[in-house]
């Protein structure tokens, strides 16, 4: 048998075979069992041929070529039980082809998640109602829509329950010509709604007996902010304090918390319930831990807007997301992480940000504004997050868009403008119909990711 190059089974030397291509899965001590004849080898170590032994009868040519047979491979090379070679590429895809599997659903995926955002945008509002002598005041928050699919909006002195379900309008409550209703909020079920007045008076409503329930103290000037956690209601005051109330407690008053220097014009409750998000007409927003409420214990104090902030609202899908809006001076939307104490975001909008809004079936966020010294006064704006790029806008109202509110189902969001109108707009959903697929192609991304590589 002549000798064989060096190299006639390197990995080298075979990748330079412009005819066939290998794999080389193996190492340099495990040899590729896909390679090896057993068989053959088998016969070759009990039934090896020698030239000493060969009968007589054999003749050298048929010797030779018994020979050959046995110890060269089907393409006339010879032989041998360890190939460290790799085999010829099959039509099954190797595992070391997993980054290329992952990358192609990856960019399935997210051609899936581009449809699903390439829905219908409305051209304009699905319903209009009437809302004479709403109070055009950008502190106020005067509108709120509940669980229970029924609209609360203060107009003037009185207070105006509206049923989604079939349209029918109450009258919950007047107050005298001097007064009026500053902040409503809804509690988590519906049951009771809050009412805080200019006269610093803060009262509890049964909305199915239209009766007082209680009438809550502790404010000296007016309750311009109120927001529900559990049966814990916190308000917000021109006299520049936050309440803690438990309802269920004879002496409601838990907490007095007073770090604004001026009017507490907004508050939000995180979904968890466990932060606080406060905003003053000094320009600054303050976060706090509910276990942790006291005048000098807050999380963090943002102070980089330069307005005041009267619009608050907490991403709906990550814990932890804030966004806020500026007054005229300032008119940013900026996206906070409150556990990091950071600006994720920072948007101009150019206008006075009066109320946000996430949409809860689409990674978006809804802004209504007011005063701008430019053409983006009284518009309604739709950006997508986190990009923050404009998804579309509606200018619709005659004046400046003073609160926003959204529907239970999340569908729908109503306005209220100067223009003494309300707007209700179907921009939200409907959710999208490729959830099951966009959650098949994850599980699937999810099956290709191991640790060992």
């Amino acid at each position: 048998m002549s000798k064989l190059p060096s190299d006639r089974y390197s990995p080298t030397r075979l990748i330079t075979n412009p005819t066939t291509q290998y794999d080389f899965p193996g190492d340099r001590f495990i040899p590729n069992r896909s390679l090896m004849d057993l068989d053959q080898a088998h016969s070759l170590l009990t039934s090896r041929i020698k030239k000493a032994c060969n009968p007589t009868n054999f003749n050298e040519v048929y010797r030779q070529k018994v020979e050959e047979k046995l110890s060269l491979d089907s393409e006339g090379r010879p032989f041998r039980m360890l190939v460290f070679r790799g085999s010829p590429k099959s039509s099954r895809r190797s595992i070391r082809l997993i980054d290329e599997m992952r990358r192609e659903e990856l960019e399935a995926l997210d051609n899936s998640t581009k449809q699903c955002q390439l829905r219908n945008f409305p051209k304009k509002e699905a319903r209009i109602l009437d809302a004479p002598n709403i109070v055009n005041d950008f502190y106020m928050n005067i509108m709120d829509w509940g669980r229970n699919n029924v609209l609360a909006v203060a107009l003037g002195s009185e207070l105006y329950l509206w049923k989604s379900d079939n349209g029918n309008v109450q009258r919950l409550l007047q107050v005298g010509a001097n007064d009026y209703p500053s902040s409503v909020a809804w509690s988590e079920d519906a049951k009771t709604l809050a009412v805080g007045y200019l006269h610093s008076n803060l009262q509890l409503w049964d909305a199915e007996t239209s009766k007082i329930v209680r009438s809550l103290e502790g404010h000296t000037g007016r309750v311009a902010a109120t927001g529900w956690n559990g049966q814990i209601l916190t308000s917000g005051s021109q006299d520049k304090s936050i309440i803690n109330h438990d309802v269920r407690a004879t002496n409601n008053m838990t907490s007095r918390i007073q770090v604004h220097t001026e009017e507490v014009c907004s508050l939000k409750w995180s979904s968890r319930g466990n932060i606080l998000a406060t905003g003053g007409n000094e320009n600054l927003i303050y976060i706090w831990e509910s276990s942790k409420m006291s005048s000098f214990n807050f999380l963090h104090r943002f102070n980089e807007h330069s307005a005041a902030v009267k619009s608050l609202a907490w991403c709906p899908y990550q814990s932890d997301v804030l966004a806020s809006g500026g007054g005229t001076k300032d008119g940013c939307i900026k996206i906070w992480n409150t556990q990091k104490g950071t600006c994720i975001s920072s948007l101009d909008t150019k206008a006075q940000v009066c109320g946000l809004e996430w949409n809860r079936h689409h990674k978006e966020i809804m802004s209504g504004h007011g005063f701008s010294a430019s053409e983006n006064r009284n518009l309604l704006c739709l950006w997508r997050y986190p990009s923050m790029t404009k998804v579309g806008e509606f200018r619709r109202h005659a004046s400046r868009i003073l609160h926003l509110s959204q529907s239970p189902d999340g569908l729908t969001v109503a306005s209220a403008g100067a223009d003494e109108t309300l707007r209700f707009w179907d921009v939200f959903g409907p959710p999208s119909t490729d959830n099951s697929r966009i959650s098949e192609l994850e599980g699937l991304l999810s099956l290709k990711t191991s640790p060992l590589r």
